[in-house]
């Protein structure tokens, strides 16, 4: 679980509720060095032991990566998940890197994607002129654009495939009267959703704590949700940062990240643009937002909240009573379960560097105007070079 320039997600701890955060540069070495394999791999010719893997969205653990031949810093990059060990042979492995997917059915009772090179795959909501929900569209009614191009569409549906879901609550000092409200939305969110989704909770402050990984065990994510500390800053930008790339991940092909606050951001290493941009590399997560601001919080901690949420296609909400929470998280369901996968091939070549701006319309009759909610662009290729 390495985080891009944010070391460790941090994990509970049975003894302790908080883990000791040490910078990256002395935890990975101090860590690795004094264990036993650590040292066992130390003498052998200076190559640095092999990182574990945290487990994926279907909760197996998956195979460690080789160690290199050089010694040198801990990277930010992780091999893909699903990466078979020495021992398989080779095969596609179902991920969420740079390359799009398509579903092949289920495996076990669960639903399995392979990558098709060069693809762009986009998970996209459509509504009319109303703000209702469209389904009844087809491949036809839609034309993509990629820097104004218009682009050939491949692949089409609209079905209900599972999602891997990062539920990321703030727990600073302010949420203390407000969590068993947003504990209980968060759970309805589950309850209405796919039953074959993979869900991860963390709770932030000013700083970041991973207190349930990828299940679909509800009981599991309440007492995740019940870890309620509420105290410190808001590292909102830290916290959507390390989800997203834990979301990266995942074996589940649509990703989403539900966040929930009251406050502005106050402790964020990370920057707001900079939080945009990790959630624009391909096949990144769809945000939704709800901010508990109230009318005293500042303009600027719902502007961030409307950018992360629209850069992704997604929706931030503000609801003027805690009491509508709820019900905003089941919409919220409703929405990512009625979503079309569009994938098309780019007409410029992902070798070309610089972000793609995205635009999908649609138009079909009887409807006088129609809506496309997607994400307005990404950066090809760099998925994996942030893991």
């Amino acid at each position: 679980m390495y985080m891009p320039k944010l070391g460790i997600m941090r994990r509970r701890n049975k003894v302790s509720s908080r883990l000791v955060s040490l910078p990256l540069s002395v935890s990975l070495v101090t860590v690795l060095l004094c264990s036993p394999l650590g040292r066992a791999q130390s003498t052998q010719n200076q190559a640095p032991p092999a990182q574990a893997v945290p487990p994926s969205a279907n909760g197996t653990q998956q195979a460690s990566p080789a160690p290199q031949a050089q010694p040198s810093a801990p990277s930010t990059q992780a091999p893909a998940p699903g990466t078979p060990t020495p021992a398989a042979p080779p095969s596609p492995a179902p991920s969420g890197d740079s390359q799009s997917q398509a579903p092949s059915g289920k495996d076990n009772d669960t639903f399995v994607f392979h990558a098709e090179v060069q693809e762009v795959t986009l998970h996209a909501t459509v509504v009319d002129e109303k703000n209702h929900l469209v389904t009844n569209l087809t491949k036809p009614d839609f034309t993509v654009y990629e820097n104004d191009q218009p682009q050939q569409i491949r692949s089409f549906r609209r079905e209900d495939f599972p999602v891997a879901i990062g539920i990321v609550i703030d727990n600073s000092g302010s949420m203390r009267e407000k969590r068993e409200k947003v504990n209980k939305a968060a759970v309805n969110l589950v309850r209405a959703s796919n039953p074959d989704d993979r869900v991860f909770v963390v709770n932030f402050n000013d700083e970041y704590y991973l207190d349930q990984d990828f299940t679909s065990d509800i009981g599991k994510l309440q007492t995740a949700l019940e870890h309620v500390e509420a105290r410190g800053g808001t590292a909102l930008y830290d916290a959507i940062v390390a989800s997203a790339d834990y979301l990266s991940k995942a074996t589940l092909q649509r990703k989403v990240i539900f966040v929930v606050t009251d406050g502005e951001d106050d402790a964020s290493q990370e920057s707001l643009e900079q939080a945009v941009q990790r959630l624009q590399q391909e096949n990144g997560p769809t945000v939704y937002a709800i901010g508990l601001l109230g009318e005293e919080k500042s303009r600027r901690a719902k502007r961030a909240l409307e950018i992360l949420a629209d850069r992704t296609g997604g929706i931030a909400f503000f609801p003027p009573t805690l009491d509508q929470v709820d019900e905003i998280s089941r919409n919220v369901a409703h929405d990512i379960r009625n979503q079309y996968t569009i994938s098309y091939q780019p007409t410029t070549p992902k070798t070309v560097g610089g972000f793609r701006k995205i635009h999908v319309d649609a138009h079909a009759r009887p409807y006088k105007k129609l809506t496309v909610r997607t994400r307005t662009g990404y950066y090809p290729g760099q998925e994996r070079a942030m893991r």
